[in-house]
C-alpha cells in the first residue's frame, strides 16, 4: 500500500465515528456524487488518498454509531481567501527541476491571462488548430499520384500506355491502352479522397469545439482553434482538454484533479494532477504572473517549469502540475489551467506521425511478384528481339519482297522519295520489335487483378461496417474502417505481443475469494451475486457490479463473534477504505433505485471495493478529509490519519482475484 499524500495529513488521527460538523470547509461535497452518463453534471473531486489508515483500537464496532444526515451540496466559490493544505507532493522531474534552472534562451515565457503579450513578436506561437488530413485541393492530384505510383504494377501499366502511343508500335487503340490504368487510378483516388474528407470533417469538428476562457474577468466560450498561449481555461467534469495546460486551481480544497489519459497513452486508469497552493489561494481573475517553461518537446512524462506570481519567489512545476491535450477531466467538478502549449506544439501532436500511407502484406508480396514477372517479361522480349535481329540479318536481301514486311513502298506515294516505307534500319527494327513484344505479352501481369483488388477492398469495408456482430451496444458505435488498403491484413495475424495486461484486454479484475486467519472462504458456487443496496435520502443505492459471495463469510461478518470475525471485519473495512476509489451515482430509469459506480486509478482497487460492498462494507462518500462507510446499514465516518498502521493487517490475510 502506498502512503497518503502529504497534503492529506491532518494534525491528529480521529478514528471514532462522529457526527459531521455544522459547517465543513468550502467547497462541501455531496454525500454521494450524482452523475448522468448523457449529460455532464457537476461532480465533486476526491483527494488523492493513496491509503486510508486508522488506529487499530478504533475499529471495533462497539465504538461506532450511526452517522447523522450528511450536509447538502453548497455552491462552489471560484475565489478562495485561504486554502488549508500542506506542501504539494513533488515528482522526480520536479526534484530534478529544482536542481537546475532553465536558461532564458531555452525557455518559453507565458504571461498568465495575457495572451496578446505572450504571443507578441518575436514569439508568434502557433494557434490551437490541428490538421490531420493529408491533402488539400491543390495538392491532392500530384501527391495522390505520387503515392499510387509507389506500386510497381502502376508503373508497369504506365509504361505500356506510353508505348501504345508510338506509331510504329500501335497494337491497340490509344484509348484502349490508357483506359484500364485510368480506371484503377481513378478508383483509388476516389477512395483516398473519401478517407481524407473524413479527416477534414473530423478536424473541423475538433477545431470548432468550445472551451470556457477567461475574458475581461468573465469566463466566456471560445473555439478551440482560437485559443492562445496564456489563456486561462476553465473545464468541468468529463470535458476534454483543448491544449496543454498548467493546473492552477480545482474544485477540491487540496488542489487535486483526476484526468483520464486513454486518448494519450491508452491507459484507462485515472491519473492525479495537483495545483500549487500559491495559485489555489488566488482567484483566477486576479491571477497574474509569468510561467517559465521548457520549449515544446515530445516527452509526455516530463515537464520542467517555474511560475513567478507577482514578483514573488519562483515556484517549481513538474509533471504532476500539467494536463495534456486529449485527456479528460474526471471526478472533479471544475479545474482551471493556463495554456502553455497549443496546436502543433502540444505533446500529443508532436508525437503524432500524421496520416501514413499504409501498405498491406498482400500488396507488398504482389510488388515482389510483379517485379519477378517483369524480369521474366524483359527476358522473353529480349529473346524475341534477338531472334528478330538474326532473322533480319539472314534475309537482308529479301526484305523488299517478303509479304507483310513493307520495306519498300509500292503504292506510288509521292511522299516516299527514296521508295522506302517506314524503314529505320535493322537496329531500330530490333528495338521496335522488343517494345511490340512487351505490349503483346502484357497479359503476363493482368491489370484486371489490380482492379479487382480495389473493388474487393471497398466491398470488404462496406460489409465490415454493416456487421452487427461488431456493433458496440455500450457506445452505440459501429466498426470504422479508416484505412481501406489494409483490410486483408486482418485475416493474416499470426502472433500478438502485449507489453502488459490491459493493453489488449479489458483490464478488469474480478474478486474470487479470501482467507481469514488461515480459513479459506472460496465456496462461492452456491452463493448469490450480492451488491448490498443501501438507502440514502430515500433512494436505494446498489453497486454497479455484483460479486459472488461466500455465505459462510457473509454470516461471519454479519453475526459472527470472536477474533476471527473481528479480523474479517477489519479486512473488508480495509478493502473499503485503503484506496483511491470515488463513488459515482449513475441516473437510471427508476429514480428510487440508482447504481453506484466506483471509479479510481486501479482496476485492482475497483474489484476490492466492489467485493467489500458485496460483503456489507459499502463505501458511500469520500472527501479530501474523511470517508463514510456503510457497514450493514450503519454509517461510519472516519478521518484520514497517518501513519498507515491499519494496512499492516494484510500480512495475515490473502485475497485472490482474476484478471480479464
Amino acid at each position: 500500500m502506498r502512503p497518503p499524500h502529504p497534503s492529506q495529513r491532518p494534525q491528529q488521527a480521529t478514528g471514532t465515528v462522529m457526527d459531521p460538523p455544522a459547517r465543513l470547509p468550502e467547497p462541501v461535497p455531496s454525500p454521494i456524487l450524482r452523475h448522468s452518463p448523457s449529460i455532464s453534471r457537476s461532480l465533486r473531486s476526491a483527494a488523492d488518498t493513496s491509503s486510508v489508515t486508522f488506529a487499530a483500537d478504533f475499529l471495533s464496532p462497539s465504538n461506532s454509531k450511526p452517522e447523522s444526515t450528511s450536509p447538502s451540496l453548497e455552491s462552489f466559490r471560484t475565489a478562495r481567501s485561504s486554502v488549508s493544505r500542506s506542501s504539494t507532493r513533488r515528482s522526480a522531474s520536479e526534484r530534478a527541476g529544482s536542481q537546475r534552472d532553465l536558461r532564458d534562451e531555452d525557455a518559453r515565457f507565458v504571461y498568465i491571462n495575457d495572451a496578446p503579450r505572450t504571443n507578441a513578436p518575436p514569439a508568434m506561437f502557433p494557434d490551437n488548430s490541428i490538421h490531420t488530413s493529408k491533402y488539400s485541393v491543390l495538392t491532392f492530384l500530384p501527391r495522390n499520384l505520387y503515392e499510387q505510383f509507389h506500386r510497381v504494377a502502376y508503373i508497369y501499366f504506365l509504361i505500356l500506355a506510353v508505348l501504345n502511343f508510338v506509331p510504329q508500335l500501335l497494337v491497340l487503340s490509344k484509348e484502349a491502352g490508357v483506359l484500364p490504368l485510368a480506371f484503377v487510378l481513378g478508383v483509388t483516388a476516389l477512395k483516398d479522397a473519401y478517407e481524407d474528407w473524413r479527416r477534414h470533417r473530423s478536424d473541423k469538428k475538433e477545431n470548432n469545439r468550445t472551451a470556457s476562457v477567461l475574458l475581461d474577468g468573465v469566463f466566456r466560450p471560445k473555439r478551440w482553434k482560437d485559443l492562445q498561449v496564456g489563456d486561462v481555461v476553465r473545464l468541468v467534469a468529463n470535458e476534454t482538454l483543448p491544449c496543454d495546460m498548467v493546473l492552477v486551481s480545482t474544485s477540491d480544497p487540496t488542489g487535486v484533479a483526476y484526468i483520464q489519459t486513454i486518448n494519450l497513452d491508452g491507459e484507462s486508469n485515472l491519473k492525479t494532477r495537483y495545483a500549487k497552493h500559491e495559485t489555489m489561494s488566488t482567484p483566477p481573475e486576479a491571477l497574474a504572473g509569468v510561467i517559465k517553461c521548457e520549449k515544446p518537446n515530445r516527452n509526455i512524462y516530463g515537464f520542467l517549469a517555474t511560475v513567478d506570481l507577482n514578483g514573488r519567489r519562483a515556484i517549481s512545476l513538474g509533471t504532476s502540475n500539467i494536463m495534456l491535450r486529449g485527456c479528460e477531466l474526471k471526478n472533479t467538478v471544475w479545474a482551471i489551467g493556463v495554456a502553455v502549449y497549443t496546436g502543433g506544439d502540444t505533446k500529443v501532436v508532436l508525437n503524432s506521425s500524421g496520416a501514413p500511407s499504409k501498405r498491406s502484406r498482400l500488396e507488398t508480396h504482389m510488388n515482389r511478384e510483379i517485379i519477378a514477372l517483369a524480369v521474366a517479361l524483359v527476358v522473353l522480349c529480349s529473346v524475341v528481339s534477338l531472334l528478330t535481329g538474326i532473322w533480319l540479318g539472314d534475309h537482308a536481301d529479301q526484305l523488299g519482297i517478303i509479304p507483310f514486311f513493307h520495306k519498300y513502298d509500292y503504292s506510288g506515294d509521292a511522299g516516299h522519295d527514296d521508295g522506302r516505307y517506314h524503314w529505320y534500319g535493322t537496329g531500330a527494327q530490333v528495338v521496335f520489335t522488343f517494345m511490340s513484344a512487351v505490349i503483346q505479352f502484357q497479359v503476363m501481369i493482368p491489370i484486371a487483378l489490380i482492379i479487382s483488388m480495389e473493388l474487393i477492398r471497398v466491398g470488404q469495408a462496406y460489409f465490415m461496417v454493416q456487421d452487427n456482430h461488431m456493433f458496440d451496444d455500450e457506445s452505440q458505435a459501429r466498426f470504422q474502417c479508416r484505412a481501406l488498403n489494409i483490410n486483408e491484413d486482418l485475416g493474416q495475424i499470426k502472433y500478438v505481443f502485449s507489453d502488459k495486461t490491459g493493453t489488449l484486454t479489458q483490464n478488469r479484475m474480478e474478486f474470487r475469494c479470501a482467507t481469514v486467519q488461515g480459513r479459506d472462504f472460496s465456496e462461492t458456487d452456491g452463493g448469490e451475486e450480492e451488491g448490498h443496496a443501501v438507502q440514502a435520502d430515500g433512494v436505494f443505492l446498489r453497486p454497479k457490479t455484483a460479486v459472488k459471495t461466500d455465505p459462510k463469510l457473509t454470516a461471519l461478518l454479519k453475526d459472527g463473534t470472536g477474533a476471527k470475525a473481528s479480523r474479517a471485519r477489519d479486512l473488508f473495512l480495509a478493502l473499503a477504505t485503503c484506496n483511491t476509489i470515488v463513488p459515482i451515482v449513475e441516473d437510471t430509469v427508476n429514480p428510487a433505485a440508482k447504481l453506484v459506480e466506483y471509479q479510481g486509478e486501479s482496476p485492482d482497487e475497483q474489484a476490492l471495493v466492489y467485493a467489500a460492498a458485496a460483503y456489507g462494507h459499502k463505501l458511500v462518500e469520500r472527501t479530501s478529509g474523511h470517508i463514510v462507510v456503510d457497514v450493514f446499514g450503519t454509517r461510519q465516518r472516519y478521518e484520514l490519519t497517518t501513519p498507515p498502521v491499519y494496512c499492516k493487517m494484510f500480512a495475515s490475510h490473502s485475497i485472490a482475484c482474476r484478471r480479464w
